[in-house]
């Protein structure tokens, strides 16, 4: 019933890292950038299309916890933009 009608925001750069801990991944793994990314929600975990991605740097000696306060501040940027273009694509 709701196949391709559901959105995720997801706090990497997928298709890295899907799942959980994705900033301290993203730092452990020597990544210069992270990000987030919307998608539909496929019965997958984490994939299906890609609506919108941001990216932030990765500084030295960041946390998991300073990237994700980064991160988040784009996830408020692209969730409302992506979703704009889903309804544009309705009318």
């Amino acid at each position: 019933h709701y196949a391709g009608r559901l959105v995720n925001i997801h706090p990497s750069l997928l298709p890295a890292f899907p799942g959980l801990h994705t900033h301290r991944r993203a730092i452990e793994a020597g990544c210069r950038f992270a990000g987030c990314t919307v998608h539909r929600v496929t019965a997958e975990l984490d994939h299906g299309e890609y609506l919108e991605q941001a990216a932030v740097p990765i500084l030295p000696g960041d946390t998991p916890e300073q990237l994700a306060a980064r991160v988040l501040t784009q996830e408020h940027l692209i969730y409302p933009r992506a979703i704009e273009r889903l309804l544009a694509l309705v009318d």
